[in-house]
């Protein structure tokens, strides 16, 4: 039901940021990332304005002055505070920011119970919106404790070691397939319409490439062979100076949410850009599938690892299907203005939200991204 999803969710965020200092939730370490204390009020914002405001009379809004700070990239909702200057924002507080959650989140318990259809879609949309925040907390903090010399765990549990299954390649006949998200259940815009793709016949890996395997990339010298890499992206080698996955450490352990472990052979190698995905697929004798092959072979038996361990790139541009119309409104800004120089990738995180991904989920990023838990699939 749609009350037991806004409170689960909004429960979570807070439950996320819990581990947090006051001024660990503060921290920007670089533009394309946002603070938590951002993340929690941005997510609030969104339902204070498209939801609240038009749709709850009298409704009274927390703060006047915050609307521009907490704005992402809605240019029809009026001006906002620099992205790259999101961490300056030491006030408000992160009580303060709570406060906010709180007032809103007594303002959507009034409105629920008389609440419009068009206020009920826009609820929902404003969940998943959150999950996704939810994910990039994640990733977010996790690269400004990278920044920090004393490598500081997010979290001390520990998962279970990861056991990869034996790499086998699934084959798949290839013709003309259904694409994008059909029936009921939810969806962002970007996934349809459903549309119908050509395939040839391919074959796709099991599993995702582990960690002990890309080790091999590296020790091969792959970072140092200009032929395994396309332009772009070996421009960024150069320039960047990349030689190993982002919170991998010379002595050979890595770094995650737990903190500094040893590297496990066994688990997904993440913290991968496009370009690296890409190299290591053209050393391996393969290539990326296709986001249409992706979501095709996810219905296949012993198509493992699909949505719960790394997000796996794809060799699709972001682009939109055949058909596609984006929401009216202000929402018209939330995902058809980025499809330009994006990467597709498909499936799901060790740190995506429960239930949020499914076979036709589109996640985007830019192909040079390598601190989200983004990892690949082969294919041929």
């Amino acid at each position: 039901m749609l009350t037991e999803l806004l409170w689960e969710t909004r429960a979570r965020s807070l439950a996320l940021a819990a581990p947090l200092s006051d001024e660990d939730a503060q921290l920007q370490s670089m533009p394309d990332a946002s603070p938590a204390k951002w993340h929690l009020a941005h997510t609030t914002w969104f339902f204070e304005t498209l939801v609240l405001q038009p749709h709850l009379p009298d409704y009274c809004v927390f703060d006047e002055l915050w609307p521009r700070l907490f704005n992402s990239y809605y240019e029809s909702l009026g001006p906002r505070h620099a992205r790259p200057q999101r961490g300056l924002l030491s006030r408000p507080g992160l009580a303060e920011v709570k406060a906010y959650r709180q007032h809103v989140d007594t303002a959507l318990a009034d409105l629920l119970p008389f609440a419009p259809n068009e206020a009920r879609t826009l609820i929902e949309l404003g969940c998943h919106h959150e999950q996704q925040h939810q994910e990039l907390l994640l990733t977010d903090i996790l690269h400004a404790f990278s920044c920090n010399p004393l490598l500081p765990a997010y979290q001390s549990s520990r998962p279970e070691p990861a056991r990869a299954p034996s790499q086998a390649w699934l084959k798949h006949v290839g013709g003309i397939v259904d694409i994008g998200h059909g029936g009921p259940g939810f969806a962002f815009d970007n996934e349809g319409p459903r549309h119908r793709a050509l395939l040839e016949p391919f074959e796709i890996a099991n599993r995702l490439v582990t960690c002990g395997e890309f080790a091999d990339f590296i020790a091969s010298g792959g970072y140092r062979e200009p032929l395994l890499w396309l332009s772009d992206g070996w421009a960024a080698v150069q320039a960047q100076g990349w030689q190993r996955p982002t919170y991998w450490q010379e002595d050979g352990s890595v770094f995650g949410l737990q903190g500094v472990q040893p590297l496990d052979p066994d688990a997904p190698v993440m913290q991968l850009s496009f370009y690296e995905a890409c190299a290591y697929a053209e050393w391996a004798g393969a290539r990326l599938p296709t986001e249409f092959e992706w979501e095709a072979a996810s219905a296949l038996t012993d198509f493992e690892q699909a949505d719960d361990q790394a997000w796996q790139w794809t060799r699709s541009s972001y682009a939109p299907y055949p058909g596609f119309r984006p929401g009216a409104g202000a929402v018209k800004e939330y995902n058809g203005k980025f499809m330009v120089g994006q990467q597709v990738l498909r499936g799901g995180s060790l740190a995506t939200p429960p239930g949020h991904a499914r076979p036709s989920y589109r996640n985007f990023f830019p192909p040079a991204a390598r601190w989200q838990f983004s990892g690949l699939r082969l294919a041929r």
